[in-house]
């Protein structure tokens, strides 16, 4: 990387000045937010939300089969078969959105693959269901006016002599056939696998022909992961275990970085051991200590995995600029409160009627899951005073006291018991007493993504393309429907649901009708609403009605049906038609019950235009090595879509992106 001239230097500090007084002249001096901050390569597929993986993995004219096999190679790419991350807002207690699988954790098992194959597949028009087989759940595409069989998980599909592609059903077929010929390795794993060594591990050709003209077996009869060969498959077709199965998706969650003046995200190219599980809820992933192209992800290269290993350890640190008058712009609710902007005497910012308390209420979205929680205050308290700390996380419903602070000083205080496997909380300050006040303020998390998704670079030339917009935000209600999960997560019944025959585990329907209303509100003017459910209705006559209120509950408009008869069930809609001005609404399921009608996983997103929200300059730092020497690219892009050139001579080694806003 060549070293900046001396006028180069110079001309970018002018542009800097230019833009930044074009800024002041445009009014963007009351900008407190800039939203979808996004930087990709040209090397890494865009797989932020479920449009952007639309654009980025099928193309106009695709066949059925083509955009079936786009999905399956999706989630080759970006979950690999590991201990599955447990977020306990599913039913089956672990991640079942792909977004966020892809994006946050980027590891998960058999029966998430399956689902994420059956949302894309789905969400690309195609039809999609899921088998339970024996060890193992694999999902099913149709097209041609039959079904499929895509593993993406264990990393197969197996072609028959016509060069469709079998479907299970053909699959357990094939294996029965055989076994029956060879009924002494029916139900012995042992005798399959001495079976599968023979001839130097060339016996696994003489079983099932479909099975030896699969391609994704290597010479050897194993997988490309090699966690799995030719004899496990033997034994997971093997027919003794075969029925439809579920797990069931999410849908609505999305990458959408924001920053504010004072705000930096970090994505690391490593780790540093933390992960969703370490507090005892489930195991570490192996992947954690794995490298990218060698042991079980020897497979990744060759799906153009760039990243030297999986899980990555990320910081988002908010410094609030308690300075000037600019933290106003980014607070939910600032009250009784002055800056020395304002008023030069007293700290940064203090109260300002001391008959009344002074109330400073911050919120705290990540699109990556939060694995810490810091709170660095340095406050100065009054005679008599006091600074009062309280955390929300279901969207400022509820409050939990977290410390109160009655002398001067810094002070560090530990929020990761309240946020810890969160993705989005509320900090509110309050201040009591005459000379009370903040002096600095400092929010630090580390954060759990995954290193696939993030723009790496590769040897050559490499295309950076930058873009800021749109300015939403969202507010998200999401809770497990299992009651027990109250302890470690969020469940429905905490987002204050008006219920009337509806309730229990999965929010079942109690009679013959039921239904169960969530208020929703936004900061900003909402924009529209995305949500939904994975469900079981049983007989034809089961439904959820999917309904939306925008005057109190007054009237409501249907805008989908979730219906059976169905044992699994997926409805998911976006609906945009909101009324101007709108910052409140409810979200109604009613449900019609002749049978069972339950609802498994639920999500409510409610986006909104950010009252303060606009375009700042943001600064993108990259780091790598090559030939173990560390190299440096920092852009600042004056424009909300930019793009760019990394020139790397040798094959870098990815270490870490940075973006914040230029100041």
């Amino acid at each position: 990387m060549r070293r900046p001239s001396i006028a180069l230097v110079w001309l970018a500090g002018l542009t800097f000045a230019l833009c930044a007084a074009e800024c002041r002249l445009e009014g963007a001096e009351a900008v407190g937010v800039v939203s979808h901050v996004k930087v990709l390569s040209d090397k890494v597929p865009d797989v932020s939300s479920l449009e952007a993986w639309k654009r980025s993995c099928l193309k106009e004219g695709m066949s059925d089969q083509k955009k079936a096999l786009a999905v399956w190679e999706t989630v080759v790419r970006f979950q690999h078969q590991d201990a599955p991350p447990l977020e306990y807002l599913h039913h089956e207690n672990t991640v079942l959105d792909p977004i966020k699988l892809f994006n946050v954790y980027g590891y998960s098992f058999c029966s998430v693959a399956s689902a994420e194959v059956q949302a894309l597949a789905r969400y690309a028009g195609l039809e999609a269901r899921g088998w339970s087989i024996r060890a193992h759940i694999v999902p099913e595409v149709l097209w041609g006016g039959r079904w499929h069989m895509l593993d993406a998980s264990l990393i197969n599909y197996f072609p028959k002599p016509d060069g469709q592609i079998a479907g299970v059903e053909e699959i357990v077929q094939a294996v029965k056939a055989w076994l029956q010929e060879h009924p002494e390795y029916r139900g012995n794993g042992d005798k399959l696998a001495a079976f599968h060594r023979e001839g130097g591990w060339t016996g696994w050709k003489r079983g099932p022909a479909l099975l030896s003209a699969c391609p994704w077996f290597g010479w050897d009869g194993w997988l490309p992961a090699a966690t799995h060969g030719w004899y496990s498959t033997m034994q997971e077709y093997d027919g003794s275990t075969l029925s439809l199965y579920e797990s069931g998706y999410s849908q609505g969650y999305q990458v959408n970085v924001q920053l504010r003046p004072g705000e930096r995200l970090t994505r690391n190219w490593s780790n540093r051991g933390l992960h969703v599980n370490q507090r005892g809820g489930g195991d570490a992933p192996g992947c954690l200590t794995g490298k990218v192209g060698e042991g079980s992800l020897r497979y990744s290269p060759k799906f153009g995995d760039l990243a030297p290993g999986r899980v990555g350890n990320g910081t988002l640190q908010y410094d609030v600029p308690l300075a000037g008058g600019s933290w106003r712009l980014a607070a939910l609710r600032a009250e009784n409160l002055a800056s020395k902007a304002e008023e030069p005497r007293g700290p940064a910012v203090h109260v300002r009627d001391p008959a009344r308390p002074g109330v400073l209420e911050l919120r705290m979205p990540s699109s990556y899951v939060y694995l810490s929680g810091t709170l660095a205050v340095e406050a100065a308290i009054g005679s008599g005073g006091r600074v009062a700390v309280a955390v929300s996380t279901n969207n400022g419903l509820d409050w939990q006291p977290v410390a109160e602070l009655k002398t001067s000083g810094r002070r560090e205080i530990d929020l990761a018991g309240s946020v810890f496997c969160r993705y989005d909380y509320r900090l509110r300050l309050t201040l009591e007493g005459r000379g009370t006040g903040i002096e600095a303020l400092r929010l630090t998390h580390d954060v759990q993504h995954s290193q696939r998704p993030l723009p790496a670079l590769d040897k050559g030339k490499n295309i950076i393309r930058f873009s800021a917009g749109p300015q939403e935000g969202t507010v998200t209600i999401e809770g497990s429907t299992d009651p027990g999960n109250k302890a470690k997560q969020l469940v429905y019944t905490d987002f204050h649901p008006i219920a009337e025959g509806v309730g229990g585990p999965l929010m079942r329907v109690q009679g013959s009708s039921g239904q169960i209303t969530f208020p929703i509100a936004t900061p900003g003017e909402m924009t529209r609403l995305r949500f939904g459910c994975f469900y079981r209705a049983r007989d034809a006559a089961d439904r959820w009605d999917l309904e939306v209120s925008f005057d109190n509950g007054k009237t409501f408009r249907t805008v989908a049906k979730a219906e059976g008869p169905k044992v699994f069930g997926a409805r998911y809609v976006t609906f945009s038609e909101i009324p101007p001005g709108t910052t409140r609404a409810m979200v109604r399921y009613t449900g019609l019950q002749r049978n069972t009608v339950c609802t498994f996983d639920f999500r409510i997103d409610a986006d909104y235009r950010e009252p303060h929200g606009g375009f700042l300059p943001v600064k993108i730092t990259y780091v790598w090595e090559e030939s173990g020497q560390e190299r440096t690219d920092v852009h600042v892009a004056f424009r909300p879509e930019e793009t760019y050139e990394i020139l790397c001579p040798q094959r870098p080694t990815m270490k870490r992106l940075v973006v914040e806003l230029a100041q």
